[in-house]
């Protein structure tokens, strides 16, 4: 009889643990929370892939900006939203205008050594706040990782990606994007 109670309660423990996982990994993905990893892309994105946000709900058609980049490559912000916990989320569409697979460029990651040995990501992004002369960089959790979409290397043509970016929240509700390789924008901040 010892033996029965002690397995059942040793499926009772392990059913509780397993339980309090899911619930806590579901808290988590609502919230942004976690580790900060998003799902990783294949080395070719598809036309309907999407690592990071979902379809931006409550987005309105218009994206905030259009940039250019090199090779073809745009990158369309569809909002740029003030979180609770003192953060920044910009959301966007990464695509291939071009007639031809890109290799997405290795400076859209940054140069800093800790962003870059985690493989190629938005990491070189940046926010400047022109009143206070301020520039916030890309995120990056308690391993380096950067808190934007990471894993990706080609866009064949066409093809569009899902992207987000995690900043520091500056105190300014309108702010200058920069990415390396394409040209700046001007983003009002909402939330």
């Amino acid at each position: 009889m010892t033996m029965r109670f002690t397995a059942k309660t040793r499926r009772g423990m392990v059913a509780l643990a397993v339980a309090a996982g899911l619930a806590a990994g579901a808290a988590g993905c609502g919230t942004g929370g976690g580790d900060g990893k998003r799902p990783e892309k294949t080395a070719s994105a598809s036309r309907t892939a999407g690592a990071g946000p979902s379809a931006q709900e409550g987005q309105s058609d218009e994206p905030l900006a259009e940039l250019r980049g090199s090779d073809g490559l745009s990158l369309q912000i569809t909002s740029a939203q003030r979180d609770s916990g003192g953060f920044v989320t910009v959301n966007g569409t990464l695509k291939n205008d071009g007639a031809q697979s890109v290799v997405i460029p290795s400076a859209l990651s940054g140069n800093e050594t800790e962003i870059i040995k985690n493989g190629r990501s938005l990491g070189g992004a940046t926010l400047v706040d022109p009143k206070g002369k301020k520039r916030y960089y890309v995120l990056r959790d308690t391993e380096g990782r950067p808190l934007t979409t990471t894993g990706f290397s080609t866009l064949r043509a066409g093809d569009t990606l899902a992207v987000f970016m995690q900043f520091p929240a500056p105190p300014a509700n309108q702010v200058e994007f920069q990415l390396p390789t394409f040209s700046s924008a001007t983003l009002p901040i909402s939330g």
